[in-house]
Formats: structure tokens, C-alpha cells, sequence
């Protein structure tokens, strides 16, 4: 029989006894629950009862001797109120009993009570009522006597009921102890025949198993604790569960054996772990109380070499900043004078610096046979392993440690010297402070003594002040009369003030008319931009329309003058734009966003804008750029661009033959200072444009850059003109921060020469944000174009490119134009209707409204937002309100072209914006894509 079936017998027995005996304990220990809840719940809550009602009865009783002998009116009513209560009460409890009695004698006894206090309570009712009537004392006496007789019967009969209630109590409370003494002596019983029974069963179990386990037990006792790397094995004879426990063993002794040689691996990292803290503690306190960096430079590499098994090494602290920032080597262990590694070296020059750069340890074991750094007093040995390990304070490098060894670095090594430079950069941080404040120290103590001299020659001045001070006392009263006069003097300055006072008022008073009037300057501006480009707008449009020679109906030549029509006011636009942006210049508030550029694009942006201009002229057109100018630039690019064709535009003017240069180099700071301060630029750049054209005078030098100024300036000049060019040029490079100048002789050609800086922090000296007021925004669009015109615009050839596999998107397409201006809508109207389109006009908000109501089936909305009566920003809003106009286009128009502008059109409901004068292709375009959408 298996050793589970044994267990499953001897266990089985065990619970059937178990069982047994269970079952009748709860069998007793229901019939003694039964007994005490007869008792608790049932036996003692009618004695409780019973007596409740003759505590009742008794207080009515009182009440009644009371109120008929002593009490008084009111007393007495409140006698017989509570007398009624309990005569309630007690008919209640009497009710309750009744519902619960089992017993026919305790039924009996209750009947009995009943008619006896029913009888009562006819005798108490007739007292009551003589109270209340008042009625003679003998008459009340009889019933009082009668009332006496009937109280004794009812408590007779009560306390009879009472006593037989705790007699059925005791019998059972005695039936229970009987009960619990048979109870007990079961237990006993079955608890010595259990014992017996799980006794016998034991000892058959522990004999047909031992034999078994002794054989286990004698295996487990040969296992030498201390070593247990081998573990003896239990032979596996049986298939039950002793068998079980062999095999388990077994596989219990592979796993001890794999723990221990896992805990010898554990034991010798932690001896690595110990080796490691107790070199870096020996490391720290070396640390202490050293106080000069070039000490703990030596100090550290001559105790780290030893530690790290190195042969030679060399430590390199990090002197200077920016620019003359380098590593300079301060110590070195095991050295050559000046064979023995670099002095110095800079971020990123050699490996050392590459690792210093990226900041991080590199160790190099493939060393090649000729490097020979290690000497001895017999020669040179070829070093087989070097580590090179950047020293990091706040994610900065401060040094750098390099170590060399003739036996590769263990890795154990290598985790050693991470600890110990993790420590080392707050090391040298809190050395090169103490130094500092050693060199403050001394420098106050040299002040201080200072002090003292000062101090005793101070006081050898004073005793010859105390000598003056004698003879200042004689000439104490000159001064009072002096100071008569000065009082004098006073009151008339006293006046002076008053009258100055005045004066101040009064220029404060002109300060702020001065104010308004630039206020009302600045919204003349930008109303003029308005009335200037919104007829402008239809200009373009008409002539360009006119000059296209595949659609125009008109001769040759009346083309040409459409074209000239055209070409007239993009130079009547380029004068707009020039006068304003020269306007917003003067009152210092045209927008400057300093961001980084590529300076390495710079050849090509001007080849492609100028290349052009130097063919048709039949000129050369040379650009050189210096190797050592920086890729990248701080500096607004669309102003800096803006400059540079104003120069070249200029050089191509004024140029008949010969040739237009440009130089690009990095200009010498010190040349720089003499014209302008070069405080708080990273570098600077020196622009030259050079050209071979007629020159200028030297007395109309700076002239020119005035503005409104050329040097041709005559009625029969021969070069045209605003005379703008230069004046925006200086204007814009004071802006940025640079200078303007000029070089040219007569006759001779000119160069001009510009010096920017690169500003990464932007121009503090006049804020690093100056916002472009909005009254005077009308020259600069939200999205500002390219200084440099393109030829080629990329997103209208991609459409165009897209739209060749497709039908005219603008075929049976209806557009709504909202304008109060007769020549854009009559321009718009022939524009678009020679595109195939159908056009439906609106002269304002209203009417616009009034269109869409009316159902039209409208595609897109070309919308004007300077309008009388509603304008466009409130009209939109009104549209895009109504849910079945939500996804219709619509284009904001504008001719003011404000700072905002485009972001408050999209926020009032547009779903693009064009500036005014329009270009047909950009309006085209936009059309295209929001009606192919």
C-alpha cells in the first residue's frame, strides 16, 4: 500500500470519528439553545411583563388615593390623565401576553386577571366620576372600600401569575444544566476513544513509513553543510510519495548546488564592490583640506595611476571660455618633460578632445606596435591598453583624465575610475571656489590695510581740520552775511522755479500733442496705404489681364502699353512700401525677430535674383564668400536681405560696363568698433558691394543716404529713382545693429560696405522684441514676402501641375465678391469671368446676406473687410453662425493689410486672406485649392 493510501485510511478514520462526535454535540447544543432561549426569551420576558403591569396598576392605584383625598384641581386633572395612560398601557401589555401564552394554566391564570381588573377598572371609572362630580364623601368612601377588595383580588391574581411563569423558568433552566452534564460526559467519552483510535492509526502509519525515511534521513545526514557544492543523492526505489520526496530532494541538492556557485559569484562581486568604495573613500580623503587645483591635479593622478595599474598618465584641466576655451595639462604621473603627451589641446581636436566634446570615456586596446609612451630607465615599451575619461560637473566637462597601461584595463578598473570621477568634478568645482575666495580674501585684506593708512592720514587731517576749524569760525561771520545774500539769491530762484514749472507744464502739455499728432500721423499712413493700393488693386489686375497675349484681343502695342501700365504699379507699390517702411522706421517701431540663417545659401539667393539683371546689362557679376565666415547667423533675415538688394539693385543701376562684386568675410571687430559699438555680438560680417559704375562725389557722400536723395539728383538726371534705398539701407543695419559705409570716387565706381552682427540673444540695446504698431503696420503683411523676388513660385507650379490632369476647376463655379469699391468689383468680375466663372456681386454685409438667404448656390466668397454699414469681420461671423454655411469658402480681401490682420480674419470665419493689390495668379491659386477641396 502506497504512502498516500496509508495517509488517506488513517486520516479517513480520523475524520469519521471526528464526524461522529461532531454530530452529537450539535445535537445536545441544540436542545441546550433551546432551553436557555425558553428561559431568555421567552419565560423571562413574560415575568417582565407581569410585572410592568402591576408597577402600572400600583401607580394608577396612588393616583386615584391622591386625586380623591389631597390634590387640588389642577393636580387632579393631571392625576386622572394619568390614570387613563396607564390603563392603556396595561390593556396592551395584557394583549401582548395573551398572543404569546402556550401554556393553558398561564391562559387560565391570564383570564382571570383579565375579568378581575375588568371588574376594576369599573370600580375606578365610577370613583373618577365621582371626583369629577364632586359628589359626597360616603359616597365616594364605598367605592374607595370596594375599589380595595378588587385591587387585592387583581394582585392576587397577578402575583400568582407571576410565580407560576418563574416556576416554568427554573424547571427549565433546570432540564438545562442536565443537558450540559450529559453533554460534557460524551465528550469525554468520545474524546478518549478518538485518542485511542487516531493513536492506533498513527502507529501503523509510522511503522510502514519509517524504513522508507530512514534511508532518506541517513542521506541527508552525510550532507556536509559547509560545502555545498556537491550534494549526495537519495536512490530512488519506490514510485509513491516517499519516492516523490527522494527525486525531490535530488532536484532540491541541484539547486542548492547551482545557489552556491551563484552566491560565490554574489560574494566576489561584492569583494569587487568593497575593493572599489575602499579606493574612492581612499580618494576622497585625500580631497581634504586642499585648497590649489594644480595640487589636486598632481595628488590625484599620482594616487589614481597606482590604484588603476597604469604606467603613465596625464590630467587636463579646462582654462578660458568660448572661443579660448582649451584643456591644459596641470599634472602627469610617470611623465617624459615633454614627450609625455600634449600640453593642451581644444573641444574636439584629437581623440582626447572628441571625448571631451561628446563627454564620454573611451578606452582604446588596439594600440598599433610603433606607439611607444611608457619609458623606463632601460627604453620604451608599447603601452597595450589607454583609457580616456571626461571629468563632468552639471553636465559640463572640466577636465580630462587619460591613463595608460601595459596590461589592458579590467573592467573592474574601469567601473573604479566612473566612481571616482563622478566625485572629482564637484572636487574641483569646490577647490577652484576656495581659490577664489582665497584670492578674494587676500585682495580685501591688501584693501583693508589700505583702509588703515588711509584711516591715520585721515586722522592727521583731522587734527589740521581742528586748526582750520578755528580759523573757519572767524570767517563763520562772513558766510552769515553771505547767506543773507544767498537768501536773497533763493527767493528769486524760488521764483525761477515757479516760472520753470510753467515751462514744464507747458512741454509736457506739447509732449502730448506731439504724441497725438505721430498717433494721427500713423493712421493717416496706414488709411493712405488703403486709398493708395485699393485702386492700385484694380490697375494690376486690368493691366495684367491685358497684357497676357494668348487671351488679350488688343494689337501688339496696345499690349505694350498694358504691360507698361502694369510695370508702372508694381513700382508705385515697391514706392508705398518703401515710404512706410521707412515711416515706421523713424518712430522707432518696425518689427525685428532676430533668428538664426545659413550664410552658406547666401551666394546662391543673390545669384538667382541678380544673374539675371548682369546678363541683360552684359556685366559680370562675381560673388566670393571666405571660408571662415560662419554657417550659421543670428540676425533677421528678411531685413538683412532687404539691405542687400537695395545695394545690389543700386550697383546694377548706376553700372553701364564692367562688373558688380560682392565680398562675404568675417569682419575684424576692431576695424568695426570705429563706426559703430560691438558690444554683445557673437562675431561680425563684412558685406562689400563693389561695382564699376559712375561713382559718387565726395561732398554728396553722405548725402545719399538721406532720404528722398540721390546722388544724380538734377531735373535732367540720367538714373530714376525714389532716392530711398540707402536711407532704408542705413536704416535697417541700425536696426540689426550694424553700419553702412561707403567708399567711391567719381568716375570711379562705389563700394558700399556693410557690417552686421550675429545676434543669438537679440538686440538688447532696443529691446529684444520692438512690436510693429498696428497704425502703421500697412506696408508689412502677417506673412511677409521674401525680400528677393522669386521667379518662380513653387506652390502655384505644383497646382498647375496638378490641375493639367484635370477640367478647369472654375467652370460653373459661382463666386459671391462682397465690395463697396466699383473698380475691384469690376475688375474681379471680368478677371474670374474669363476663367468660366459665374459672378454675383455685393456691395456690403447686408446685401451679402441677403444673396445667401435667397438660396443662391454659391461656391466660394471673395470678401472685402473694409465696407460701410457692416464690414467684413462681422459679416463673416454672421455666416459662419448659420450651421449650412459652416464649410463654405471664404477669402478675406484687404487693402489696409494692418499687423493681425489675418489672424483676426480666420477667428471671425475666413478660410484664407490675400493682401491687396491682388495678384491674379496668387488669387487664382487660392481658388483653386479651396474649390478643388
Amino acid at each position: 500500500m502506497g504512502f498516500r493510501k496509508k495517509q488517506m485510511l488513517g486520516f479517513g478514520l480520523i475524520l469519521l470519528f471526528l464526524a461522529i462526535l461532531l454530530s452529537f454535540m450539535l445535537v445536545m447544543l441544540n436542545d441546550l439553545k433551546s432551553s436557555m432561549t425558553e428561559i431568555v426569551e421567552n419565560r423571562y420576558e413574560k415575568v417582565q411583563a407581569s410585572m410592568e403591569i402591576r408597577q402600572l396598576f400600583s401607580r394608577s392605584d396612588r393616583e386615584i388615593l391622591f386625586a380623591a383625598n389631597d390634590a387640588n384641581k389642577e393636580e387632579r386633572a393631571e392625576s386622572l390623565e394619568i390614570i387613563n395612560e396607564n390603563h392603556s398601557l396595561i390593556e396592551s401589555k395584557i394583549a401582548g401576553l395573551s398572543g404569546s401564552l402556550q401554556r393553558v394554566k398561564a391562559k387560565q391564570l391570564l383570564k382571570e386577571f383579565e375579568t378581575q381588573y375588568a371588574s376594576y377598572s369599573i370600580t375606578e371609572a365610577e370613583i373618577i366620576q365621582k371626583i369629577k362630580s364632586g359628589n359626597s364623601s360616603d359616597d365616594l368612601s364605598n367605592l374607595m372600600d370596594d375599589q380595595r377588595e378588587k385591587r387585592k383580588k387583581v394582585i392576587s391574581t397577578m402575583d400568582e401569575f407571576k410565580d407560576y411563569q418563574e416556576g416554568v423558568m427554573k424547571d427549565t433552566l433546570s432540564n438545562s444544566k442536565q443537558t450540559y452534564e450529559d453533554m460534557i460526559g460524551f465528550v469525554i467519552f468520545a474524546v478518549i476513544l478518538s485518542i485511542l483510535v487516531i493513536s492506533v492509526t498513527v502507529v501503523w502509519m509510522i511503522r510502514s513509513t519509517s524504513k522508507d525515511l530512514q534511508s532518506i534521513t541517513k542521506v541527508i545526514k552525510n550532507i556536509d553543510f559547509k560545502n555545498l557544492s556537491v550534494v549526495p543523492r537519495i536512490p530512488v526505489r519506490t514510485t509513491d510519495e516517499i519516492g516523490d520526496i527522494a527525486r525531490s530532494f535530488n532536484d532540491m541538492a541541484e539547486s542548492l548546488e547551482a545557489y552556491n556557485r551563484k552566491e560565490k559569484d554574489f560574494t566576489d562581486k561584492i569583494s569587487e564592490q568593497n575593493w572599489i568604495q575602499t579606493r574612492v573613500a581612499d580618494i576622497a580623503t585625500m580631497y581634504q583640506r586642499i585648497v590649489d587645483v594644480e595640487v589636486l591635479a598632481d595628488r590625484f593622478i599620482t594616487r589614481l595611476a597606482p590604484m588603476m595599474g597604469a604606467s603613465i598618465g596625464a590630467f587636463y584641466l579646462k582654462r578660458g571660455k568660448g572661443e579660448d576655451m582649451r584643456f591644459v595639462k596641470l599634472a602627469s604621473f610617470a611623465g617624459d618633460g615633454e614627450d609625455s603627451g600634449r600640453r593642451e589641446f581644444r573641444m574636439g581636436e584629437g581623440l582626447i578632445g572628441q571625448c571631451a566634446l561628446e563627454k564620454k570615456s573611451k578606452v582604446i586596446d588596439d594600440i598599433p606596435e610603433d606607439f611607444h609612451l611608457v619609458t623606463t630607465g632601460l627604453g620604451e615599451v608599447n603601452p597595450k591598453s589607454i583609457v580616456i575619461a571626461p571629468v563632468v560637473f552639471e553636465d559640463e566637462v572640466v577636465a580630462m583624465v587619460e591613463l595608460a597601461s601595459l596590461e589592458a584595463f579590467t573592467k573592474l578598473q574601469k567601473h573604479f575610475l566612473n566612481q571616482v570621477l563622478d566625485t572629482l568634478g564637484i572636487t574641483i568645482n569646490n577647490v577652484e571656489g576656495r581659490m577664489e575666495i582665497e584670492r578674494l580674501l587676500q585682495e580685501s585684506q591688501a584693501q583693508t590695510e589700505e583702509l588703515q593708512a588711509q584711516s591715520e592720514e585721515l586722522q592727521s587731517q583731522s587734527e589740521e581740520m581742528q586748526a582750520q576749524s578755528e580759523e573757519l569760525q572767524t570767517q563763520a561771520e562772513e558766510l552769515r552775511m553771505i547767506n543773507e545774500q544767498l537768501e536773497e539769491r533763493n527767493r528769486e530762484t524760488e521764483e525761477k522755479s515757479k516760472e520753470l514749472q510753467v515751462a514744464k507744464q507747458n512741454l509736457e502739455k506739447q509732449a502730448e500733442e506731439l504724441k497725438l499728432s505721430s498717433k494721427y500721423k500713423s493712421e493717416f499712413m496706414a488709411n493712405m496705404s488703403h486709398e493708395l493700393r485699393t485702386p492700385l488693386n484694380s490697375i494690376l489686375i486690368l493691366s495684367e489681364m491685358l497684357s497676357d497675349p494668348n487671351d488679350s484681343k488688343l494689337t501688339e502695342e496696345q499690349q505694350e502699353f498694358a504691360r507698361v501700365i502694369n510695370s508702372s504699379g508694381q513700382d508705385l507699390l515697391t514706392l508705398i512700401n518703401d515710404i512706410l517702411d521707412l515711416s515706421k522706421v523713424e518712430v522707432g517701431k518696425l518689427e525685428v525677430v532676430f533668428d538664426e540663417m545659413n550664410m552658406s545659401e547666401l551666394p546662391e539667393l543673390l545669384h538667382r535674383n541678380f544673374d539675371h539683371v548682369a546678363k541683360k546689362k552684359n556685366i559680370d557679376f562675381i560673388i566670393e564668400k571666405d571660408k571662415n565666415v560662419p554657417d550659421i547667423f543670428f540676425t533677421d533675415e528678411q531685413r538683412f536681405q532687404q539691405i542687400l538688394k537695395n545695394l545690389l539693385s543700386n550697383a546694377f543701376k548706376f553700372t553701364e560696363k564692367g562688373s558688380v562684386s560682392v565680398q562675404i568675410k568675417k569682419a575684424d571687430e576692431e576695424n568695426v568698433a570705429q563706426w559703430i559699438q560691438t558690444k554683445g555680438a557673437s562675431n561680425w560680417i563684412e558685406i562689400k558691394v563693389k561695382d564699376t559704375g559712375i561713382g559718387i562725389s565726395k561732398e554728396k557722400q553722405k548725402l545719399i543716404f538721406e532720404a528722398f536723395q540721390q546722388g544724380d539728383g538734377a531735373t535732367m538726371r540720367k538714373y530714376g529713382g525714389t532716392g530711398l534705398g540707402l536711407s532704408i539701407c542705413r536704416e535697417f543695419a541700425k536696426l540689426l545693429g550694424g553700419w553702412v559705409i561707403v567708399d567711391s570716387e567719381e568716375g570711379q565706381g562705389s563700394t558700399f560696405t556693410l557690417f552686421i552682427p550675429s545676434m543669438p540673444e537679440g538686440f538688447k540695446n532696443v529691446g529684444e522684441a520692438i512690436a510693429a504698431s498696428p497704425e502703421v503696420a500697412a506696408a508689412n503683411h502677417d506673412e511677409p514676402a521674401a525680400p528677393f523676388d522669386s521667379h518662380v513660385e513653387p506652390d502655384v507650379l505644383i497646382m498647375d501641375g496638378i490641375n493639367q490632369n484635370m477640367a478647369k476647376p472654375f467652370c460653373n463655379k459661382t463666386v459671391l465678391v462682397v465690395d463697396d469699391d466699383h473698380r475691384n468689383i469690376f475688375a474681379l468680375k471680368n478677371a474670374l469671368k474669363h476663367e468660366g466663372m459665374e459672378i454675383l456681386t455685393a456691395e456690403n454685409g447686408y446685401e451679402c446676406l441677403e444673396l445667401l438667404e435667397k438660396g443662391n448656390d454659391i461656391d466660394v466668397i471673395l470678401m472685402d473687410i473694409m465696407m460701410p454699414g457692416m464690414d467684413g469681420y462681422e459679416t463673416m461671423t454672421r455666416i459662419r453662425e448659420q450651421s449650412k454655411f459652416e464649410n463654405l469658402p471664404i477669402i478675406a480681401l484687404t487693402a489696409k493689410a494692418m499687423k493681425g490682420d489675418r489672424e483676426k480674419c480666420l477667428k471671425a470665419g475666413a478660410s484664407d486672406y490675400v493682401s491687396k493689390p491682388l495678384k491674379l495668379d496668387q488669387l487664382l491659386s487660392v481658388l483653386r485649392v479651396w474649390l478643388t477641396n
